[in-house]
């Protein structure tokens, strides 16, 4: 039986990027496995997850009861724990048990709301090497995580290049290209523009669902490419009597079909918002859209120069979130400098979601490159030792055709 702890860790006082302090930081974190001081991995999530990465939860208040990468966490698999100490914390400005704008202010009594500061990935990285040290890990092993929780991962890389071996930033960018920064917009001004967000200050009253609900459906869209789309859903209709129950007032009920894609839509944004905070969506996708690897250096290479150890970049051939040749460029940053690194390519059509819904093509050069390094049997790089590119599967540069 593998030990899961799951604890909440105050920090005390924390001195966020922007300036600006709270009087305790606290971290809601779960570790799996023992500790023997030299096999910790720090697993970070994507950008609605939670501490909570494997295994069963029982009587859990936090709203995802669901482990988010139990298929690749745990005895026997890829990140496995029993061998490897796994430790995994939600961020700062989350709703999952760490401090955020849904957290008791002790100088009002009442939830911080928008007068939380703002949150940076540095602070993620921050806070962690903080929660570690009070847990008694010094070097880690690894660094695992996907989407902005590789963004997490190259914020390792570069902030405490001493303290980590490996890093696996899977799915990932060095910053976000303007496409995502414009639908990461669209998604906030929705929050914002709900009635009953009143400047973030909704708390004890309506919460503003419908703004959050039509954040998380541009989220999906950004996470499915269009082969997944066209496979899932094609123009199927759900049926009227589906469009009437969804929304009775619309004139156009009688008339128009309701298809398949937005009744997929409709039920992840009413799953969302009963697990979710609408402000935290705004605190963590500014963290995101803020985040440049290059930032305070002259290049990528640069930042990440300090960094000697082994680095796995892993990228899917229809994420056009963040895309293959954003993991090769930062593959070559990897090079430039101390380190080694491998960039894996992985064929699938199921966009950004792929590291989530595919752990049989994950979990194998993960699993490879945690116990032999990038000499592992599973992991292939696709480019030549010179850095020269070699053929790319196709990526879906874009959701919509020119």
């Amino acid at each position: 039986m593998i030990e899961t702890v799951r604890e909440v860790c105050e920090l005390g006082e924390f001195r966020f990027e922007c300036g600006e302090s709270i009087p305790n930081l606290e971290l809601a974190y779960e570790t799996y496995g023992e500790f023997d001081g030299d096999n910790a991995v720090l697993v970070c999530h994507a950008l609605t997850g939670s501490a909570h990465v494997t295994g069963h939860r029982r009587g859990d208040t936090s709203g995802q009861a669901a482990a988010w990468w139990s298929d690749i966490v745990g005895a026997g698999k890829a990140i496995d724990t029993a061998d490897y100490y796994v430790v995994c914390a939600n961020v700062p400005g989350s709703c999952y048990g760490s401090s955020g704008p849904p957290t008791e202010n002790p100088e009002t009594g009442e939830p911080y709301g928008t007068d939380f500061p703002p949150v940076t990935v540095a602070d993620w990285t921050r806070a962690q090497r903080r929660l570690l040290d009070e847990l008694g890990v010094g070097r880690l092993h690894a660094v695992v995580g996907g989407s902005v929780g590789g963004m997490n991962v190259l914020d390792w890389a570069m902030r405490y290049p001493d303290d980590v071996r490996r890093v696996a930033p899977v799915a990932t960018a060095a910053r976000l290209d303007a496409q995502c920064l414009g639908f990461d917009a669209v998604a906030r001004r929705a929050i914002t523009t709900d009635p009953n967000w009143r400047g973030g200050d909704y708390y004890g009253g309506p919460e503003p669902d419908d703004g959050l609900a039509l954040a998380r459906q541009l989220g999906h869209m950004m996470y499915l490419s269009k082969a997944s789309m066209s496979r899932k859903f094609d123009r199927r209709s759900a049926g009227r009597d589906a469009h009437r129950e969804a929304f009775p007032a619309d004139p156009a009920a009688d008339f128009f079909p309701y298809r398949d894609v937005e009744s997929y839509l409709d039920y992840q944004a009413r799953k969302f918002v009963e697990r979710f905070d609408a402000n935290s969506y705004l605190y963590l996708t500014r963290a995101m859209d803020n985040y440049d690897l290059s930032a305070g250096h002259e290049s990528d290479a640069d930042a990440l120069a300090a960094f000697g150890g082994e680095a796995l970049l892993m990228s899917f051939t229809g994420d056009w979130h963040f895309t293959v040749e954003q993991s090769e460029t930062l593959a070559r940053a990897f090079r430039a400098g101390d380190g080694e690194a491998a960039h894996h390519v992985i064929e699938s059509d199921h966009g950004h979601d792929a590291f989530l819904v595919e752990p049989e093509k994950v979990g194998p050069p993960l699993a490879d490159f945690l116990d032999e390094g990038l000499s592992g049997r599973a992991i292939t790089d696709t480019t030549e030792d010179d850095g020269v590119d070699v053929d790319f599967a196709p990526v879906h540069a874009s959701l919509f055709p020119r």
